[in-house]
Parts: structure tokens; C-alpha cells; sequence
């Protein structure tokens, strides 16, 4: 070839490397232009506070062209009260737009409600900062306290390193297609069939016709199974081949797919087309409010990937903190007390099923169910004869009978049958207290003689109740056995005025008998009356205070912000604590209601102020807020820390009043 042809032809070469490499230059050269630049420290992304106005809750946000200056009657004083500049007061100051320069905060008050808040911001990442060969992985991580909470990561992915990803997914694809999922693929199914129609004719049939051919037929014709038969047709090199690339499927998806797009646990992943500006993302993370809980600090740190590989570490950035304002902190601790009057006297009352003979009063420890009854009313006097609290005086024992004979006999009987039982327990209670003196052994003076305590004796009085028809009415009631038409006969007879009578009208009853045996014995009690009283009380009565436990479970409900509970608690007792819990709750128009009755103390003010923000009537509001950090200086600081009072601060300048009148630091 002629040496002038000959470079002519290296020249278009040339030409031609030149414009495909030079544009992928051209990108590596920025690549690293932007590399070096993140090295050197002077671009980076940042984490900074979401616009305020679109921060604060329950403000109208319609009240843009509002007037400058209010009047404010706090007393005999009129305040003038107008926009100013804030002073700086810790680190509680919020930010403020001053006309030689924007100042932006690392720090914001935020308001919990029902218990929960909102933290609100910004990941902003310069344009320079971006590229398409690259991913950006954020971090953002949130400190709780004692905990670190990593929230979900947000992914800037460049449209070059996405196409770099579905290629991957589409190379892996590609090899996946060339694994058969069917086995009868690797089965030379024609020449199966020719070997059939060739050398057994009369099977070969069979491929038209339904009827089914067992493998012991097709065994006994071919000498060989069916399966024996697909096995020698069956191309076993492919197959092996086929599993081997089965058995590399993970190992090959790491190969082409490097970096997998993940589509769960992120907040988002977007893809940049274009490089024509900042890419700003509003970051919102709603979390549940503990006790004890001031501030939250979050901060953002990440990684930037180009392909696999991780080419750079974006440093952690400053901390954006939120102070977390709950109107929890107003709750009124003071304990609440009940008045309780304690009598010196009291009674309490028992009764037993103590069974009789017909016609007896003596008491028989072993008949029916008499053993269990009368263990337990001894259970009960050895427990009152030992108690420290309490002195027994007197015991009654009233009898009452069934319906069973005259009158006049069945008073005379309970009447008898509960001076047989006074007599037996008093017997009883006389060996008792004996056993007792025995266990404690005696006493011995300084001169040593024996010191007999004087026993006091437990007086017991027998009365009689007479027929029990009060409960035998309740009875018939409550029986489930007699007719409707049965209890109406009862009632019939239960209304005629002479007893006696109205005795034997029962007896006349098809349902009486029912009544003898299953109704009657219950009719047949003994009821104790213990009159006690308290020991080393001189005075019947004695007014005391004990802590209300309900009100101060409420109390401690609003502390530990569970304001359903401290409402459900504190509703009856509609005092200002019920009020903080119905503002916790937004419940608005409940808590303004409470409060607006009150007495106007710092603590009601600031609240009304708070109410008066939220429902729009910012006069009100202001002359609310103004009277109460006149009351209690810490208002003003308090202020900045709930947004319906901040809102009106910023608004209106309540950090200018004069030194003289009111000393505001903000």
C-alpha cells in the first residue's frame, strides 16, 4: 500500500478514536474534577430546617397581612407592643431574616400533640455534587435519649450508574434463558418413537389409541422399563450441563448484578437525568414522645458509589437538634387529698345456714351441712378476736323461720333456736380466749408477782326475726322450676293479710311441696351482727385526709404523656389539670371552657394564650401571653418553645417591650 493511502487511512482511525474517547473523557475528567472538589472539603451536602411558617401548627395561615402593632391593657398600663429583632438567649434562640443577611438555625422548637411529633427536614445536595456515573447513599440517623435510631437511607442514583444496573439485571437474564426448567427437553422424543415404529409395530398403536400401556407391558415387549427407555433417548451432557448452570445461578447474579436496586427500606431512590440545580428533599419522620424526652438530635452522613466500589465517604454533618415543647410540663403536681370520716363504731354482719330438728333448738354439729357453717363462723370471731385494729363489744344472733306451723310457735322457736346458738358460741368463745391466754403464757411485775389481765367479756344476745316471707318472696322469684301460673298462685296467697292463713293457702298450692323441701331450708338463717370499734379511739367520729390515688394516677398519666388514660382519670374532677389533658388531646373547646373559669394565674394565662392562637383570636392571645410572663418572668423563655406562642413572638415583636415594664430576653 502507498504510504500516502496508507496515512490517510491511519488519520480516519484516528479520527475515529478520537470521538469515542473523547467524550468519555471528557466524563472522567469531570468525574474527577468533582472528586477533588468533594476531597477538598468545599462542597457537601447539608441537613438544614424546613421553612418555619410551614412548621408550625394550628396557625392560621391565612393571616399574612396583618397589623404591625397591638395595644395591650395589662392593668392600668397600656403596652404598645410592635415587631422587633430578637436578642440572643442560649440556644434556644430561633432564627430570623435581618436585612443585611439570613441567619439559619441549627436548632428548632417543635410542638408535641397526643403524644406525638413530627421532625421536619432537608437534605439539600449541590449540583455540583452529582454525577452520572455515581450513586449517593444518605444516612440519616436520629438520637432519642439514650438511643440511635437510624432512619431509612434516601439514594440519589445517576442515570448512568441505573443503566449500569439494568444491564446487570439484563445479562443475568440472559443467562437464566438458557437454563431449560423442563427435563423432557433433554429426551430425543423422535427417535424414541422411530425405534418403536421400526421394531414394535403393534405398540407404536398406541400412540393413537387411549389405551393405556403399563410399564410391565411396556417392559414385557421391549425387555426394559419405560424409564429405562426415556434414559437411553435422553441426552445426559446437556443435562449435566443444564444443572451445572443451575448450581451457578447466585454465583452469576453476583457477577452481573453488582450493585442491586433495592426497592424496600428506603425513604426514596431517585434517578437524576440531569445535573440543573440542587436536588432539595423534604425529609418528615413522625415519632412517639417519651417521658423525659427534650430534644432530638439528627444528623446526616452517607457514601458516594461508582459501580461496586465506594470512592468516597461524605463526612457526618453538624447535628440539627429539636427541642421538643409539651404542654405535659404544666401539669400541677401538687397532691389532692380526700376527706374521710372515720366512725368509731362499726358493725359488720355474716349470715349461716346453721339446720335444726323439727321442732328442735339445740344444735347439732353433725347434721347436714352444720359442720361447714359453723367452722366459719368461728373463723370469723377468731379473726375479729385477734385483730389489731379492732375491738369486739357485742354480737347479735338473729333467728328467722320458715312459714311451717303457727305464728306465735315459730317466733317462740327462732327465738330459742338463737339462744342455743348465743349459748354455743359463747361457750366456745370462752375455751378459745383461754387457749389464747395459755399461748401467751403470764405476765410478771418488777415485785414478780403474776399479773391476771382482766378478761373482757363478749356479751351475745339471741333475737328472733320470725317467719322469713321477705326472702321466701325472692326465692319464688328467682326458681327456675315453678310455672309462671304456679308463682302467680304464690302471689295470690302471699297477699292475704292473716298469716296463719295465708299459711295454710299454701299448703293448698300444687307447687307447695316443691316449696317445703327445696325453698324452706333457706329460709331457716342465722345472721351475726358484730359491733365493733376502733381500739384507742376516744371520739365517735374523726375527720381525716387520705391521698386521692385516682387524681394523682391522672396526674402521673399526663407526665408520662398517655393522655387518653389521665383523661378518662381526670374528666370528673373538670380542674385545670382536666384542661392541660384536654389540650394535650386538642380537645380545644373542653379545655377553654375549664379554663376560662379558673382564676387568672400565670400558668392560666399562658394556656388561654396557647387556646386563643390555635382558634385565630390573636388579640386575645397576645394580652393572654403579655399578662402571663408579667405574672411569671419564665414565660418569655417558655414562649419560644410552643409554636402558638412563638408564631405571635416573631409576629409582633413581644420581645420589645420596655426594660422598665417587662424584661423579655429572647
Amino acid at each position: 500500500m502507498p504510504f500516502p493511502q496508507k496515512h490517510t487511512q491511519m488519520k480516519r482511525i484516528l479520527y475515529i478514536f478520537l470521538a469515542v474517547a473523547i467524550p468519555f473523557a471528557v466524563v472522567s475528567c469531570a468525574s474527577q474534577r468533582k472528586m477533588k472538589t468533594l476531597q477538598s472539603g468545599t462542597i457537601r451536602p447539608s441537613l438544614t430546617l424546613t421553612k418555619e411558617q410551614d412548621f408550625i401548627p394550628d396557625i392560621r395561615k391565612d393571616l399574612k397581612a396583618q397589623r404591625d402593632t397591638f395595644v395591650v391593657r395589662d392593668g392600668d398600663k397600656e403596652i404598645l407592643i410592635m415587631k422587633a429583632i430578637k436578642s440572643e438567649d442560649g440556644e434556644m434562640v430561633a432564627h430570623d431574616v435581618l436585612d443585611a443577611a439570613v441567619v439559619t438555625a441549627r436548632f428548632r422548637n417543635v410542638a408535641e400533640r397526643n403524644g406525638r411529633v413530627d421532625i421536619e427536614f432537608q437534605v439539600i445536595v449541590p449540583e455540583s455534587m452529582q454525577d452520572s456515573k455515581w450513586q449517593l447513599r444518605f444516612r440519616p440517623q436520629m438520637y432519642i435519649l439514650e438511643d440511635t435510631l437510624d432512619l431509612d437511607p434516601v439514594i440519589i442514583t445517576g442515570a448512568d450508574y441505573r443503566k449500569a444496573q439494568l444491564k446487570g439485571y439484563q445479562q443475568y437474564d440472559k443467562f437464566l434463558a438458557t437454563i431449560v426448567t423442563n427435563p423432557d427437553e433433554f429426551v430425543n422424543w423422535w427417535l424414541l418413537e422411530l425405534f418403536i415404529e421400526r421394531n414394535m409395530p403393534d405398540l407404536y398403536a398406541f400412540k393413537t389409541d387411549s389405551t393405556y400401556v403399563s410399564d410391565e407391558e411396556f417392559a414385557s415387549v421391549y425387555g426394559v422399563t419405560e424409564k429405562e427407555a426415556i434414559e437411553h433417548y435422553t441426552d445426559n451432557l446437556a443435562r449435566k450441563a443444564n444443572n451445572k448452570r443451575i448450581s451457578r445461578r447466585e454465583r452469576m447474579y453476583r457477577k452481573y448484578v453488582k450493585v442491586p436496586i433495592v426497592t424496600e427500606g428506603l425513604r426514596l431512590d431517585t434517578v437524576i437525568q440531569t445535573f440543573n440545580g440542587d436536588f432539595i428533599y423534604r425529609y418528615v419522620q413522625p415519632i412517639k414522645t417519651r417521658p423525659k424526652l427534650r430534644k432530638v438530635d439528627v444528623v446526616l452522613s452517607g457514601d458516594i458509589y461508582e459501580s461496586d466500589t465506594k470512592i468516597y465517604d461524605i463526612p457526618m454533618s453538624d447535628p440539627l437538634t429539636f427541642y421538643i415543647s409539651s404542654l405535659s410540663a404544666f401539669v400541677d403536681n401538687r397532691e389532692r387529698y380526700l376527706t374521710k370520716i372515720i366512725e368509731r363504731r362499726v358493725e359488720e354482719n355474716t349470715a349461716c345456714y346453721i339446720e335444726f330438728a323439727s321442732g328442735s333448738f339445740e344444735v347439732d354439729e353433725r347434721m347436714g351441712n352444720n359442720p361447714d357453717e359453723i367452722g366459719r363462723i368461728k373463723d370469723n370471731l377468731m379473726s375479729l378476736m385477734q385483730n389489731e385494729k379492732f375491738d369486739l363489744d357485742s354480737i347479735v344472733v338473729t333467728s328467722s323461720a320458715s312459714p311451717e306451723g303457727t305464728v306465735k310457735f315459730n317466733e317462740r322457736l327462732s327465738q330459742k333456736r338463737s339462744e342455743g346458738i348465743s349459748e354455743y358460741f359463747s361457750r366456745w368463745m370462752d375455751h378459745y380466749q383461754d387457749s389464747l391466754e395459755r399461748e401467751r403464757g403470764f405476765a410478771v411485775d418488777e415485785e414478780g408477782n403474776i399479773v391476771i389481765e382482766k378478761r373482757t367479756q363478749i356479751p351475745m344476745m339471741g333475737r328472733s326475726s320470725g317467719e322469713n316471707w321477705q326472702m321466701l318472696d325472692h326465692l319464688v322469684e328467682r326458681d327456675t322450676v315453678m310455672t309462671e301460673d304456679e308463682k302467680k298462685s304464690y302471689i295470690s296467697s302471699a297477699e292475704i293479710k292473716d298469716i296463719d292463713q295465708r299459711e295454710r293457702s299454701l299448703q293448698s298450692l300444687g307447687c307447695y311441696r316443691h316449696m317445703r323441701e327445696k325453698l324452706y331450708p333457706h329460709l331457716r338463717t342465722v345472721r351475726f351482727d358484730f359491733h365493733l370499734h376502733r381500739k384507742g379511739m376516744v371520739k365517735d367520729t374523726v375527720h381525716t385526709t387520705v391521698l386521692d390515688s385516682t387524681y394523682m394516677n391522672g396526674v402521673q398519666a399526663i407526665r408520662d404523656r398517655d393522655y387518653e388514660a389521665a383523661l378518662t382519670l381526670l374528666r370528673p374532677y373538670n380542674d385545670y389539670n382536666t384542661a392541660i389533658a384536654y389540650l394535650c388531646m386538642d380537645y380545644n373547646a373542653s379545655a377553654m371552657q375549664i379554663l376560662e373559669s379558673l382564676e387568672r394565674t400565670a400558668q392560666v394565662n399562658y394556656m388561654l394564650a396557647v387556646l386563643y392562637s390555635r382558634r385565630g383570636a390573636e388579640q386575645k392571645a397576645v394580652e393572654c401571653y403579655v399578662r402571663s410572663c408579667s405574672q411569671d418572668p419564665t414565660y418569655v423563655h417558655r414562649g419560644n418553645l410552643d409554636p402558638e406562642i412563638s408564631v405571635l413572638i416573631r409576629r409582633y415583636g413581644l420581645n420589645a417591650q420596655p426594660e422598665d415594664e417587662f424584661e423579655y430576653s429572647f
